[in-house]
């Protein structure tokens, strides 16, 4: 038997890069992964540049939104296969520590985010991050570790 990767993409509000690689993951490759996003500081919201980059094709919209990194802590929390810090804010050492073993990645990308950038700037901001993340994705879904999914492990008692 088989089960899914589960994959976890952080940044500092969840509101942008994070939920972008969540849907892009889930979307591209949710026959073999289970993506989520999550942040220490939490928006209120999905940034609407991030929602405008993923309307065309993304399916599963509804279920985006931004989460609390301590959702996916506790003994009680799903345990990720892989963690992918997405800004330097939630990179370790900063990060907390998530159940069981994940492998660790950091991708790095320009803050659409950053203060003092006109809209237009930011939606070209936002329009670049959308297929820089689309290439990381690509990228990841074809490593050799991540092409078979794991095994579930049985217990005999």
């Amino acid at each position: 038997m088989t089960r899914k990767y589960k994959v976890l993409f952080l940044c500092r509000e969840n509101s942008a890069s994070s939920i972008i690689a969540e849907a892009l993951l889930r979307e591209l490759a949710g026959h073999r992964f289970d993506a989520f996003s999550a942040g220490p500081e939490p928006a209120a919201r999905v940034h609407p540049f991030a929602v405008a980059q993923l309307r065309p094709g993304i399916s599963e919209l509804a279920v985006l939104g931004a989460k609390s990194w301590l959702e996916f802590t506790g003994e009680w929390a799903p345990r990720m296969d892989v963690i992918v810090a997405m800004d330097e804010f939630v990179a370790a050492p900063h990060a907390p520590v998530f159940p069981g073993e994940p492998a660790l990645y950091r991708w790095s990308f320009a803050d659409p985010l950053a203060d003092g950038v006109s809209e237009a700037e930011r939606g070209r901001l936002f329009d670049k991050l959308f297929w820089q993340i689309v290439r990381q994705i690509s990228a990841f879904i074809q490593l050799p570790q991540y092409t078979v999914p794991p095994r579930l492990t049985t217990c005999n008692a």
